[in-house]
């Protein structure tokens, strides 16, 4: 027989001198370590004392009985999970049962032979070092998950910073008089930043869906305008190639639905990146139809054909899988991190919905998916009517306190608020942030998060204190300025009271956006 741990210690509770020796001398042999109580407060006071892998354990004993040192010992944290086996002559089956629900895992029956009492031994051992292994594991599991999360979290913060100088700098500099050579050149720069920054996105998105922090949004979208930006953002690569880029939209489809743009933007965009790359003449081209549809859903199944080089049926099945591509030299001639389709079957499947691919080596590629959304009732025309009226009541300028310690992002946030007519404030700290909010009272203020003497988070929390003091009934918008937009993240700044953040790196079109909603939030609370 091969023992499980040699080193295993042993407590044996029996009030027969003839029983515990004998069962010591068969258990000492194999090596386990013994300990011996002849009655039932000693066996307790033992077990409290000394750590114990197993507890033998008689029924009958002079002073207090073994079913309740079991359930004492149940109940003591420190010896709680010891597996106990009862030792017993009677065979009554009320005491066995009473037993098992004590908390004892078996029991030996007197007379025991030498072979069964070893059996049984070495097999709740081996279940202990098992259980012991598992919750290890699992503590190991959770420790590494945190620690992930928290280099993510690093990791995205500390590339997303740098990037959102690089593009929100270039968006200003588009904007000021240039000469036909020097906007080339800009473009130029804007599409490797574009690229480098969907490279970075690939990796951090690949790594957030492995631990679980992919968030999905409930918001009104316009199908066609959405991929209408598909089409904007790659449309410079395909004139490179010569390819013609288009779309299509079934006309029974609505115009606006219900759910989360922009990763559906991100499928699509990755879907067409990929058929560019492997198309040198003809299109590629986007198709939209409809599966079907009901009061409060819509299905609909999308294609997205190139006329490129196809691909075998035994490449096929290396597709959308993490870091692969179809043929070793493929990366060298085409890039490509290997990562793309990986993303977009793990967003569809999140979506509830299936990818998959129709091609031939030589004809080119489908690529297909579906997924649903959920329906709205509310007109296109309704929203931009919405909008206009939002619009004229726009006059007044917002006093804005920016609390930022980086100076290029401080320049880009400036340049971009007062180029919308907005007076910004600056500070480079929370300590500063809360005090220059308690002397000018502004009407937002956009809270960088990782900032030194005081973060962002707890800043925030010192301003809703003070409003709270002060009988402050309307709070002040506060909007994390941040490159960290893991789950976890955006939970805990809504928590401390922030009220919507800002991805770093962000585009002027997404701060004209959340300026739009800090005057919609101006005047629900007037």
């Amino acid at each position: 027989m091969n023992d499980i741990n040699p080193t295993s210690r042993i407590l044996i509770v029996d009030d027969m001198q003839m029983n515990l020796d004998l069962m010591k001398e068969i258990l000492s042999e194999k090596g386990y370590q013994i300990a011996t109580a002849i009655n039932g407060k000693s066996a307790i006071a033992k077990a409290r004392a000394h750590k114990f892998d197993l507890i033998l354990l008689d029924i009958v004993l002079p002073d207090i009985d073994g079913f309740e040192v079991c359930s004492h010992l149940k109940s003591i944290p420190k010896t709680q999970d010891i597996p106990i086996i009862f030792l017993t002559a009677k065979k009554e089956k009320d005491n066995i049962i009473k037993g098992f629900q004590l908390g004892a895992v078996d029991y030996i029956p007197k007379p025991f032979s030498k072979e069964e009492l070893l059996a049984r031994v070495n097999l709740h051992l081996t279940f202990r070092k098992t259980q012991d292994e598992l919750i290890r594991s699992k503590e190991w599991a959770e420790a590494a998950t945190k620690a992930k999360a928290i280099f993510l979290a690093n990791i995205s913060h500390e590339i997303r910073t740098p990037m959102n100088g690089i593009i929100g700098m270039l968006d200003i500099f588009k904007r000021t008089n240039l000469t036909e050579e020097q906007i080339e050149y800009l473009e130029i720069i804007g599409i490797s930043s574009e690229n480098l920054l969907m490279i970075i996105n690939d990796v951090l998105d690949f790594s957030k869906i492995e631990a679980g922090q992919i968030t999905f949004e409930k918001i009104r979208f316009s199908l066609a305008s959405e991929i209408d930006e598909v089409i904007k953002i790659l449309r410079y690569k395909a004139i490179q190639k010569n390819l013609d880029l288009s779309f299509h939209i079934a006309s029974e489809i609505p115009e606006i639905m219900v759910g989360d743009p922009l990763r559906l933007k991100q499928v699509l965009i990755n879907l067409c990146n990929n058929s560019l790359k492997f198309t040198s003449n003809g299109f590629v081209k986007i198709n939209v139809s409809l599966l079907g549809m009901n009061e409060s859903n819509v299905q609909l199944y999308f294609e997205v054909q190139d006329t490129g080089i196809g691909i075998s049926p035994e490449n096929q099945l290396k597709l959308f899988k993490s870091f692969a591509q179809a043929e070793v030299s493929t990366s060298r001639k085409f890039g490509g991190t290997g990562l793309g389709l990986a993303i977009s079957k793990n967003l569809i499947q999140l979506m509830n919905g299936s990818i998959g691919i129709i091609s031939e080596e030589g004809k080119g590629a489908i690529f297909h998916f579906n997924c649903e959304f959920e329906t709205s009732v509310q007109s296109h025309f309704a929203i931009k009517s919405q909008d206009l009226n939002e619009r004229k009541v726009h006059i007044k300028k917002l006093k804005i306190l920016l609390a930022e310690d980086n100076i290029i992002n401080q320049k880009v946030a400036i340049l971009n608020l007062q180029k919308l007519g907005h007076e910004v404030i600056t500070v480079s700290d929370g300590i500063q942030a809360v005090e220059k909010f308690i002397s000018i009272q502004p009407d937002a203020i956009f809270m960088d998060i990782q900032m030194p003497e005081m973060d962002g988070v707890e800043a925030t929390g010192k301003i809703r204190e003070w409003e709270k003091a002060n009988n402050v009934n309307n709070y002040v918008p506060i909007i994390a300025m941040t490159a960290n937009t893991m789950k976890s993240d955006i939970e805990l700044f809504m928590a401390a009271g922030m009220n919507e953040y800002l991805s770093k790196p962000f585009s002027s079109a997404d701060l004209i956006q959340l300026i739009e909603w800090i005057y919609r939030h101006i005047e629900q609370r007037s």
